[in-house]
C-alpha cells in the first residue's frame, strides 16, 4: 500500500474543543432528537435505508432506556494542530483512494485525527455536528474490558486469572463455571455462541430480544442456559455474550453501576465534555456490556488519548501498568495457537512496512472504530452509517488509518 500527502485539503475541518481549563456544565442536548428512527431488529436484521441508519443510530437512547454517564467540569483540550492533515492518497488492491474517496464508499459520517494531543483532521457528514452523540456497537466492549482494568488497579478484583464466578456467584453450575477473567476476556470461554447480527434464531439475536423484553437480570439468566463446546481457554469465539459477562463481573466487584464508575474513574476525572448514555438490560437495570454506549466524536478521541497514556490522568495510574499496550497486543490460546486478538481490543494489521506495529483498535459493526498507535502517537475516531451490520467497507479501516498514520508523520 502507497500513501502520500497533497496539497489539496479535504473534508470539513472544524473548530476543536474547549481550550485549557474551560469549565464545561452544561446538560447534553441531542439536536437530532425530532428525528424518525427505526426499530432495533431492522438495525440488527441490516433492513434500515441509508436515511433512516443515520437518524437511529444518533438516537439510539430512544431505543432502550439509558443510564448517563456524568462528563468531567473542565474539558481536556483538544487544540488545532498547526500542520493540518492534507489529503491521503492510498493503493489497495490496485486502485488509489484519497480520503475523500474513503469518507464516501465507507459511509464514514464522522472522523477525527489525533495527532500528540492535537487535532490534524475532523469531519461531520450527514448532518451530523460536534454536538452529536453517536453508536459506538462493538466499541462498547472495550471499555468494558478497560473497566476491568481500573476494577484490578483499585482492588476491587484480584487477578485477571480469577475465576468469573467469584464475582458473578449467578453463573455457577452453568458453562461459565470454571472459565477465568483473561479467557473471557479473549473471548475463549469454551461456551457456545453464535453471533451472526442477520439470524433472528442467533444467540446475538436471542440476547437481543431479551434486551428488548426489559426484564431485570435476564439477560445473565440467558447466559446460563449456554452449553460448552470447547474447554476453557482452547477455543476463540466472537461473542457478545461474553462481554454481558464481562460487565457483570465489574458491577460484582466494584458494587455499583458500569456507567458510575466509568464516569468516577475515566470520564469526569479525565475530562470529557460532554455525558456520554449507556444501553441498560430494564429500567435502571444493568448496562449492556458489549453495544449501546453513545459519545460525541470528540470524547471517543479523549478516551483514545487516555488509553494512548495507558490508562493515565495527570500523575494517577487509572489502569495497572502496561494494560493498554497488553489489552491491544494478539493473545495465545491454551493450545499454544496464536490468537490474533486482545483483550476485547483488536490488533491493527496492514499498512506500509511496520507503521501499525503496536496499534489496535476498538472495532464497532456499522463502521465504528477507534484506532490506537502508540508509537506514533496517533488516535483515530471513525463513524459509520453503514446499512449492514458487516461486509459494507469498500477499502479496509485499517489500511487507511495505516495511511493516515504514515500521513502525518
Amino acid at each position: 500500500m502507497r500513501a502520500s500527502t497533497t496539497l489539496a485539503f479535504l473534508g470539513a475541518f472544524v473548530a476543536c474543543g474547549p481550550r485549557a481549563g474551560t469549565h464545561v456544565t452544561s446538560q447534553y442536548v441531542n439536536p437530532h432528537a425530532q428525528e424518525a428512527i427505526g426499530t432495533v431488529r431492522a438495525m440488527y436484521s441490516g433492513a434500515l435505508t441509508p436515511e433512516l441508519a443515520i437518524s437511529t443510530f444518533r438516537n439510539i437512547d430512544r431505543l432502550f432506556p439509558t443510564r448517563t454517564v456524568t462528563h468531567g467540569d473542565t474539558a481536556y483540550p483538544l487544540p488545532l494542530s498547526a500542520s493540518p492533515l492534507r489529503n491521503v492518497d492510498f493503493t489497495m488492491q490496485s486502485k488509489v483512494y484519497s480520503l475523500d474517496d474513503y469518507v464516501r464508499v465507507n459511509r464514514v459520517s464522522a472522523l477525527l485525527v489525533i495527532k500528540r494531543g492535537q487535532i490534524v483532521y475532523e469531519h461531520y457528514g450527514f448532518g451530523n455536528t460536534a454536538q452529536t452523540r453517536w453508536m459506538s456497537m462493538s466499541i462498547a466492549k472495550s471499555i468494558t474490558s478497560t473497566l476491568i482494568g481500573a476494577a484490578i488497579k483499585d482492588g476491587k478484583i484480584r487477578s485477571i486469572d480469577d475465576l468469573v464466578t467469584v464475582y458473578v456467584p449467578r453463573l455457577v453450575g452453568s458453562a461459565y463455571d470454571g472459565v477465568s477473567i483473561r479467557q473471557l476476556l479473549m473471548m475463549a470461554s469454551g461456551v457456545r455462541w453464535n453471533e451472526t447480527y442477520t439470524d433472528p434464531m442467533s444467540d446475538r439475536r436471542r440476547l437481543l430480544e431479551v434486551q428488548i423484553a426489559q426484564q431485570p437480570g435476564s439477560a445473565v439468566e440467558l447466559m446460563r442456559t449456554l452449553t460448552r463446546a470447547a474447554t476453557s481457554g482452547s477455543v476463540n469465539n466472537y461473542s457478545t455474550g461474553e462481554t454481558q459477562i464481562a460487565g457483570e463481573v465489574v458491577r460484582g466487584a466494584v458494587g455499583k453501576p458500569l456507567a458510575q464508575y466509568l464516569s468516577e474513574k475515566i470520564w469526569r476525572p479525565f475530562g470529557m465534555e460532554t455525558d456520554a448514555s449507556w444501553w441498560l438490560d430494564s429500567p435502571d437495570g444493568h448496562e449492556i456490556g458489549g453495544s449501546g454506549f453513545s459519545a460525541t466524536l470528540r470524547d471517543y478521541g479523549r478516551f483514545g488519548l487516555f488509553f494512548l497514556q495507558d490508562g493515565r490522568i495527570g500523575d494517577r495510574s487509572i489502569l495497572p501498568d502496561g494494560w493498554a499496550a497488553e489489552a491491544g497486543a494478539p493473545k495465545t490460546l491454551a493450545t499454544g495457537k496464536p490468537l490474533d486478538y486482545g483483550y476485547m481490543w483488536w490488533p491493527a494489521h496492514g499498512g506500509i512496512g511496520a507503521i501499525n506495529d503496536g496499534a489496535f483498535s476498538a472495532v464497532g459493526i456499522f463502521g465504528q472504530a477507534i484506532y490506537i498507535n502508540p508509537r506514533e502517537h496517533v488516535v483515530i475516531v471513525q463513524w459509520g452509517a453503514q446499512t449492514k451490520p458487516t461486509g459494507d467497507d469498500v477499502v479496509t479501516p485499517a489500511d487507511f488509518f495505516a495511511a493516515i498514520a504514515m500521513a502525518v508523520r
